[in-house]
């Protein structure tokens, strides 16, 4: 069996291109917030947990529909993935902010967090509501189902 070729990086340029980079810290290094952890997760349970709420509430309900489960799963996913990149590119901080964040300007970045959070859950809870891909499309596709399986409010 033979070995693949074995490459060696000139550590020279390595060195090279690390130093260009931090050269440019102060104004290309950022700072991103995410939010992991449990966190996330308490997220993407809202958002479930929002989208059966509002399934149930328009009389759908998981036995209705053999594909409604992955719908409100990957539709939860895609909410979630909203607000946690939103605040990404929202909350950025520069390195000289970074090293400069103490004290009050560490509690007013909480605070602005809070508000930025809150903004995009109900921005993401009535997008789902209200787009033309989400609720009311799934909503029609399941009555038409029904209907045509015999099983819709108009029938005799």
């Amino acid at each position: 069996m033979t070995e693949p070729p074995h490459f060696e990086r000139a550590p020279s340029r390595s060195t090279a291109l690390a130093s260009a980079v931090l050269d440019r810290a102060d104004r290309d290094v950022a700072f991103i917030i995410r939010i992991t952890g449990e966190s996330l997760d308490l997220l993407s349970r809202h958002f479930q947990s929002f989208i059966e709420e509002e399934l149930q509430r328009h009389g759908v309900l998981y036995g209705d529909h053999p594909l409604l489960r992955l719908f409100v799963e990957s539709h939860s996913r895609e909410l979630t993935d909203f607000v946690v990149n939103g605040i990404a590119l929202q909350h950025q901080l520069g390195l000289q902010s970074f090293e400069r964040s103490r004290g009050d300007a560490m509690r007013l970045l909480r605070a602005d967090l809070w508000d930025t959070l809150h903004g995009y859950v109900d921005t993401a809870e009535q997008h789902f509501v209200s787009s033309l891909g989400g609720l009311r499309d799934i909503l029609a596709q399941i009555d038409a189902d029904r209907k045509m399986l015999g099983g819709g409010d108009d029938e005799p």
